[in-house]
This record gives structure tokens, C-alpha cells and sequence, in this order.
């Protein structure tokens, strides 16, 4: 089994592999982890591994409050994640290949990156300035049926899609080109769909593609007739631009 031992950024929502993933970073820990992936060489790639939060903050406190006013706030690499982070966090997560890193002038970064590969948490180092993993790589299997499900899941997603933009008042932009790869395919709409974390943590972790697609085609045609029953909708992002799988 070979395991590799990276940046570990904590989320309050779920990477995929194949989508891009824009951050603002502002925290010490986070500074420190952005710093350190600067020193890498240009031809070598900038990576961190993304996991969804179970249970902890996303941002640590900076500032007394509810209940205790006078409470001090937490500080270190594990803050918001309690004495124990890997229990914090979910055990699959996604590795990060950081295109841009740019510092402002203020100290904080402006990050872009996209998710590569899935990894499954195998522990964690709090020992640093900021969070620590050991990682095994997770292969992404086809399963059974892949391509057929991918096919079905595309027309429902395209029909979930029409409903979220009100298709009967106005019709949703045309050319944009739909991926016909099973697991880029799975790994997009997991994304696109407007679901809470645990659900897209459910998608990630999916055992295989085909087990993926049947849970998300389940999912579109369940959403689909919910929103066909609904007087009005907030507005969806996903409706007024593509994807960007990069």
C-alpha cells in the first residue's frame, strides 16, 4: 500500500476530483500551509488534501463569545476540530493540485486549485503549524453498467437543470458540451446538484462509478419532482453558467 503525507485543509463542503476549487485564505494555519507550498518548485505540483468537516468549525474562533464572553479563543493547527481532529473529519477526502498561490499584500492568499484524486485518511499530525495527513490513494473503479448509467444520469440531470431555470419561461443556454466519461460524469453532477455535505460526502465516498450514478440518478429524479411541485425557487448558479471540470 503506498501512502503519501500532505497539507491537510479541512472544508465545510466536499471536493471532487476533476472540479476546480477556489480559496480564500486568511487563517495563520492555512497562511503557514500556502507558504510552505510556495517553496515547492514550479515544475512540481503544489498539493493538499481536502476533507469535508464532521464535526468542528471551519474557521476557528477569534474572539470571546456564547456562552462564556471571557472564554479565550482556540489557536493552533487543530483549532475547531477538538483534542482528537481525525475524528473531526471525514475519512475520505480529495488530493488538491494548487495552480495559482498568490499572496496578497495584507499577508492573506488567493488560491485556486483542482481535485485530483480521492485518498482515504489514515491519520493526522497536529504537530506543525498546520494539519498533517497520511494518505492512501483510493482507485476509482467502473463497476457494473457504468456507461449505461452515466447516460441516464446525464438526461436527468439535463431535465433536473431545466426545471432549477423555470425551462417553461426560458430555456437554458445552449452548447455547452456535457462529458460522456462515466466517472467524470458522476464526479460533476455530485458536484452541480444542490445537496447538503453529508449527501455529497456519500457521492464521494461511493464504492465504485456505477454505484455513484445509481445513487445520483435516485437523487436527480427525486429532486426533479420535488422542484416540479414548488411554487418558486431561489436561483441557482448552476443554471446561469457550466461546470468547470479544468
Amino acid at each position: 500500500m503506498t501512502t503519501a503525507r500532505l497539507p491537510l485543509f479541512p472544508l465545510n463542503s466536499v471536493l471532487f476530483p476533476g472540479l476546480v476549487l477556489p480559496l480564500n485564505v486568511f487563517e495563520e494555519r492555512y497562511r503557514a500551509m500556502m507558504r510552505e507550498l510556495l517553496k515547492t518548485t514550479e515544475d512540481e505540483p503544489r498539493r493538499f488534501a481536502v476533507v469535508a468537516i464532521r464535526d468542528g468549525h471551519e474557521v476557528a474562533p477569534s474572539a470571546p463569545g456564547m456562552p462564556d464572553p471571557t472564554a479565550v479563543p482556540e489557536r493552533g493547527p487543530a483549532a475547531g476540530f477538538g483534542t482528537d481532529p481525525a475524528r473531526a473529519l471525514h475519512r475520505i477526502g480529495c488530493v488538491a493540485d494548487a495552480a495559482t498561490i498568490r499572496e496578497r499584500a495584507d499577508g492573506t492568499f488567493e488560491v485556486l486549485a483542482t481535485g485530483t484524486t480521492r485518498v482515504r485518511l489514515l491519520s493526522v499530525d497536529a504537530s506543525g503549524p498546520y494539519l498533517t495527513a497520511e494518505l492512501e490513494p483510493l482507485a476509482e473503479e467502473p463497476g457494473e453498467e457504468a456507461g449505461a448509467l452515466a447516460e441516464g444520469v446525464l438526461r436527468a440531470f439535463q431535465q433536473y437543470q431545466k426545471r432549477l431555470a423555470g425551462a417553461r419561461e426560458r430555456s437554458l443556454s445552449t452548447g455547452t458540451e456535457l462529458p460522456d466519461e462515466p466517472s467524470v460524469v458522476s464526479y460533476l453532477v455530485a458536484a452541480a446538484m444542490m445537496l447538503d455535505t453529508p449527501t455529497k460526502q456519500r457521492l464521494l465516498q461511493a464504492p465504485d462509478t456505477a454505484s455513484r450514478l445509481r445513487d445520483e440518478l435516485t437523487l436527480l429524479r427525486a429532486e426533479t419532482a420535488i422542484i416540479r411541485n414548488l411554487p418558486s425557487l431561489p436561483a441557482a448558479d448552476l443554471t446561469q453558467a457550466p461546470t468547470s471540470l479544468n
